[in-house]
């Protein structure tokens, strides 16, 4: 068998023995997590770095506009589209079929962007134009998904590819998602390397928040706590939109405070990857 599908296939066994059963809320993950603890520079690159793209309910500080989508995500990752010299496609997503999720589609996948890409096995990504990757990642959103982007070393290593300096993750992630189910319980110091777009931030209005948690279901990262009447947020917020979306008093905006935040953003993650 070829390397690269067993290493796929350990890892959509991993995910099925781990999530799927709540095993990854068990005691013997607390043991596991310690030990990889020791591990981390084994399993990470220093410069590793995953910022979040905010899904919808965006506004800019001091406008009074209808929340919608502020297309930040086709923003950021088409600078990077543009500049690579190879894309590709995942036509499934590991972890949405590993978790049998029943409310996304399983076919939209990541999109890989550099020259790294091309040592993906055939059979689980395909090439794409530039054209076709912006399409993927227009698909993504318009199905629900939040973007989470940069650069990812651990991609690497399941896919069996490299060198990860020249590897450009595009995740579109739900809540079946390894990102999504991984954060909410991971130590802070194994999620410090997931970002907030620069200048932009959740904010909460306690005079419309009636503190139903709805809001804390929907959080991906552990980001909104209860406290007393009210839901606050917390700095393992990643300002996802999510908990604007779903919140039925309106009182959660995702904020832009820094008319620079897109440019910003890719100053963060350009220096870390080589997508040309």
């Amino acid at each position: 068998m070829d390397r690269q599908i067993l290493y796929a296939k350990i890892s959509k066994l991993f995910y099925r023995m781990t999530y799927s059963t709540g095993l990854v809320r068990s005691p013997f993950m607390k043991k596991l997590e310690n030990h990889a603890r020791k591990q981390k520079l084994r399993i990470l690159a220093p410069d590793d770095a995953l910022i979040c793209l905010p899904k919808k309910g965006v506004i800019k500080i001091g406008e009074v506009v209808p929340k919608e989508d502020m297309i930040l995500a086709p923003q950021v990752v088409d600078h990077f589209i543009e500049k690579s010299s190879y894309r590709a496609i995942m036509e499934f997503c590991l972890c949405r079929d590993s978790n049998k999720c029943k409310d996304y589609p399983h076919g939209l996948g990541c999109l890989f962007i550099g020259e790294t890409a091309k040592g993906i096995h055939p059979s689980m990504a395909k090439p794409a134009t530039k054209d076709e990757a912006r399409a993927h990642i227009r698909k993504a959103r318009e199905a629900g998904l939040i973007n989470i982007v940069g650069k990812a070393s651990m991609d690497c290593l399941w896919l069996g590819i490299g060198p990860h300096h020249k590897l450009f993750t595009v995740c579109s992630c739900c809540p079946c998602c390894c990102i999504s189910l991984a954060t909410q319980y991971m130590p802070p110091d194994f999620t410090d390397w997931f970002y907030k777009m620069p200048g932009v931030s959740t904010h909460i209005d306690n005079n419309v928040c009636v503190g139903c948690g709805i809001c804390l279901e929907a959080c991906i990262y552990s980001g909104i706590e209860l406290k007393g009447d009210h839901a606050v947020i917390t700095d393992r917020c990643r300002a996802c939109g999510r908990c604007s979306e779903v919140c039925p008093q309106e009182a959660i905006r995702v904020t832009i405070d820094d008319e620079n935040f897109i440019q910003k953003t890719i100053d963060f993650l350009e220096p870390r990857v080589d997508v040309s």
